[in-house]
């Protein structure tokens, strides 16, 4: 039973699929097993409107059932920025290094309350027939004023959970994907997706 990720990027497949062991019935995929096929740009306002895009628009291109998700960090002192912007905060072509210098310009005036933060994951599952559910879920913390770690991606350097001391990037593999935005979003997801995998569907998407 074969479901395709929607990323390129290896850091957020590794992730996916340490979620995902516990479905060991899917054969999970990525684009990197599709090297011909390329994710549209994102031109939604917003998490959900860039994952159903994503998921809908690779579904039906190579005719599998996919997962996509849409991430991203939130500051509501910045009005919301970085937001679906995180991944091109710093320009189209930015660096993740370059996205948290950005960051941490951008709050070097703030004070500790005002430096709270959330990570926001939307993940969308596609059939080629349709989106046949969309998730959220969310990871609240605050942003640091220095890197620290060499783990993660992205923010993870700059982003402390709450009730935690150590940012993503200090944290262990295992206990980030336990406790982040994206394992939140997956938990809402499981229970629709082992009921498709002990289902003839996932096997044969395009069968009616």
């Amino acid at each position: 039973m074969q479901i395709v990720l929607a990323s390129h990027n290896v850091h957020k497949i590794r992730e996916f699929r340490a979620i995902l062991k516990a479905l060991p019935r899917l054969d999970v995929r990525s684009l990197i097993d599709f090297p011909q096929y390329h994710l549209p740009k994102e031109t939604g306002k917003t998490f959900e409107e860039n994952v159903a895009l994503k998921a809908l628009h690779a579904a039906q291109t190579l005719q599998q059932w996919v997962l996509a998700d849409d991430s991203g960090l939130v500051i509501p002192a910045l009005k919301g920025a970085p937001g679906i912007f995180s991944a091109r905060y710093a320009g189209e072509n930015a660096t993740d290094s370059e996205n948290r210098k950005k960051l941490l310009r951008d709050l070097q005036s703030f004070q500790d309350g005002m430096r709270h933060a959330y990570f926001e994951c939307w993940i969308a599952l596609a059939s080629p027939e349709g989106i046949k559910k969309v998730v959220k879920g969310v990871c609240e913390g605050y942003i640091i004023n220095s890197e620290k770690g060499g783990g993660g991606f992205g923010y993870d350097p700059l982003f402390i959970k709450h009730e935690y001391g150590k940012t993503f990037a200090e944290l262990d593999e295992q206990t980030k994907n336990r406790i982040s935005h994206r394992r939140k979003a997956f938990d809402k997801l499981l229970p629709y997706l082992e009921a498709l995998a002990d289902s003839e569907d996932l096997m044969h998407p395009c069968s009616n």
